[in-house]
């Protein structure tokens, strides 16, 4: 049965949030937030696999609820 995987798995961690926060400046929330869920349907698309995605879903809700150390759950 296929895993989430959670170690780091970036090629190249930094380019990506560049990336993304470029994709996200000088638009609005609706905008933004439409960006998002396009690209989560993307990517849950390219996993494909149901179990996969649903401990996704699950580690997603849990960490939603508590800040982690960074506070990126504020």
């Amino acid at each position: 049965m296929p895993r989430l995987e959670l170690n780091p798995n970036f090629t190249a961690p930094d380019a990506f949030y560049a990336a993304l926060t470029e994709l996200h400046r000088e638009r609005s929330e609706a905008e933004s937030e439409r960006i998002n869920t396009r690209l989560i349907l993307l990517l849950a698309n390219h996993i494909g696999d149901q179990q996969v995605l649903e401990e996704a879903l699950a580690i997603a809700g849990q960490m939603g609820s508590q800040p982690d150390a960074q506070g990126a759950g504020e």
